[in-house]
């Protein structure tokens, strides 16, 4: 059955706005509902994917907290935080790690209108040495109360939302999909418009089929 217009509509209306190089690598946040928090962050400020360092077993989220923002936000997963800095840094990402050492600074010192990845730690512990060795520049988010830190999930918000703003002033914002190259554009549509036939399609080894204005499938290609 093919998807529903208006269900198509809003699918390439959201897709139209996603954004390749802007992302956050989150490195051992266990708890289920922070995760779940900082997808559904993601999801809000129209970022295309999120990095988790951690075994694929400790990917959990709360559907209650993501509100299936899970679904929309692909979450790839990295075995240590070495492979994850390498193919972020090919990929041409600029790492900011969020951290409380002396050198750390303001996080509104920077610019963030070009590939930018957001690096955050565990609730209670921060960003692993090897991380912090690794991120081209330390930031912090200033407090004026009695506690060092905010929740991981809140400081993500923080985070995306300045970049956001300051791509929003400098027109970097997609529209028209070219947050993203046609070959993650296309196959996304799909597998947003049509969830149900993707492991089929995946299983077989077989090429995704492309859609026509109306989110009807075109067998013939």
């Amino acid at each position: 059955m093919s998807v529903l217009p208006k269900r198509f509509n809003k699918i390439k209306s959201v897709l139209n706005k996603r954004i390749a190089n802007l992302t956050v690598l989150v490195e051992a946040v266990n708890k289920p509902h922070n995760l779940s928090a900082i997808l559904r962050t993601c999801d809000a400020a129209g970022l295309f994917n999120a990095n988790f360092i951690g075994k694929n077993n400790e990917v959990r989220t709360f559907n209650s907290t993501a509100q299936g923002s899970q679904k929309w936000v692909k979450l790839i997963n990295y075995s240590s935080s070495s492979s994850a800095i390498s193919e972020l840094k090919k990929k041409g990402f600029k790492l900011f790690g969020t951290t409380l050492n002396k050198d750390s600074i303001d996080y509104r010192k920077f610019d963030y209108s070009s590939s930018t990845c957001f690096v955050l730690g565990a609730e209670k512990w921060g960003l692993s040495e090897n991380l912090i060795n690794e991120v081209d520049e330390s930031i912090f988010i200033p407090m004026s109360g009695m506690v060092q830190s905010l929740n991981v999930s809140v400081a993500t918000s923080i985070l995306l939302f300045e970049a956001i703003r300051q791509r929003e002033l400098k027109g970097l914002i997609p529209n028209n999909g070219e947050g993203l190259n046609s070959d993650e554009y296309e196959s996304t549509l799909f597998e947003w418009s049509y969830p149900e036939l993707v492991d089929s399609y995946k299983k077989a080894g077989k090429k995704y089929p492309t859609l026509n204005d109306y989110g009807e499938i075109n067998y013939d290609n």
